[in-house]
């Protein structure tokens, strides 16, 4: 039996007009339960969802991954399948994601010619880095043992269809940082009396744009931003406080400790200068992700065999990504599938007018029901 398309897009349209965000994917879940317990595939819950298909004697495992939590964005787009929910939207085609996964689950459960188990991972709280941790201090890589594990996402303005991966890094590290500088307020028309915090933020902003340009090794792909400037200050007052937030973007732990040291030497002169105080704190969010030889080229091989324009040494991307902490545990690759060229495929992630392309649906349910029958063969005698 081939795999029903209109069904699958019609749960990826009603997944995208009830998003949840991250560790609240409370009706999310539900229809992921209720759609495995419908093909009879055993299911387990615990902050995210697993389901387990096994065929055949084999021993071997795999693991499928996709994300479930949307983002707290209000949504702009006008189709008629919006989100429902104000101020937030899946804007990062994560509703696509699981769509696919599911369409995998039924094509397997209705052909399941391989041999050994296939573990069906729903993930919440990817997008703050949280979920594949949770997971697995839920006990999920005890309970369930995998030799490799996999997760394909999305990618606007690629063509649609095209898959795109690489062995090493895939995915960059993500580091928030705050600086905060607390100095002497006091009247605008008499700055000598006090220390100016704006002042003395702007030249750290300042020395930051040094750190990628001047301190890291050309090409390191490291990107450093300071995304808020806030003060304390009035219309006529100085302010004695400011905070400055951003974050770090690298692609390897090495460069990441250059940054934090650089970051901490530069904040360190300029109190030492203006008399000030300025603390810095810098959390690591998303580690790097690391994609193992064997599992990509299997990802590879099984796209070029499908026919699909595949690209096998594709340039890291500067985004993070939560599965890493699946990746660093067990053997992984990480996917990206084209969204399309067009003008309402190629919208960007996070965008408020963003929408995953449907025609990826049967494509990912594919490529993944091909990719299992490449690593758990089923062996005829």
């Amino acid at each position: 039996m081939e795999l029903d398309i209109s069904s699958l897009i019609a749960l990826r349209r009603n997944l995208h007009q009830f998003p949840e965000l991250g560790f609240y994917e409370k009706l999310t879940k539900q229809k992921i339960i209720n759609f495995l317990s419908d093909l009879n595939v055993e299911v387990h819950e615990g902050s995210g969802v697993i389901g387990v298909l096994r065929a055949g004697k084999g021993n071997r495992a795999i693991g499928l991954r996709a994300d479930m939590d949307a983002l707290p964005i209000g949504e702009t787009s006008k189709h008629g399948y919006r989100s429902k929910i104000d101020g937030v939207m899946h804007a990062c085609g994560h509703d696509g994601h699981m769509a696919m996964l599911l369409g995998a689950v039924e094509t397997l459960v209705k052909k399941p010619d391989f041999d050994g188990t296939v573990v069906f991972i729903f993930q919440p709280n990817e997008e703050h880095g949280l979920g594949a941790k949770k997971m697995i201090e839920e006990g999920f890589l005890e309970k369930f043992p995998l030799e490799e594990v996999y997760a394909i996402h999305n990618l606007p303005g690629a063509p649609a269809g095209q898959v795109s991966t690489r062995a090493g890094l895939i995915c960059s590290s993500e580091s928030l940082f705050e600086i905060n500088v607390s100095g002497q307020g006091g009247h605008a028309s008499m700055p000598h009396l006090g220390q100016d915090t704006i002042t003395i933020g702007a030249e750290i902003v300042q020395a930051l744009q040094t750190v990628v340009s001047r301190k890291l090794a050309p090409g390191s792909g490291a990107v450093l931003s300071i995304t808020e400037f806030l003060t304390d200050g009035q219309r006529n007052v100085l302010p004695g406080h400011a905070t400055l937030k951003g974050d770090v973007r690298t692609r390897s732990t090495e460069d990441r400790d250059q940054v934090k040291s650089f970051m901490k030497q530069i904040c360190k002169g300029i109190e030492i200068s203006h008399s000030a105080s300025v603390e810095l704190s810098f959390d690591t969010q998303f580690i790097e992700t690391v994609n193992a030889f064997e599992p990509t080229s299997a990802a590879v091989r099984v796209s070029e065999q499908l026919g699909f324009e595949t690209i096998s040494n594709r340039e890291p991307m500067s985004f993070s990504e939560d599965f890493a902490h699946f990746s660093k545990a067990i053997p992984g690759c990480f996917i990206l599938l084209g969204n399309g060229v067009e003008a309402k495929n190629a919208r960007p992630l996070h965008s408020s007018d963003y929408d995953f392309n449907d025609q990826l649906l049967p494509i990912g349910a594919e490529f993944w029901a091909a990719l299992v029958r490449d690593r758990l063969p089923k062996s005829y005698t």
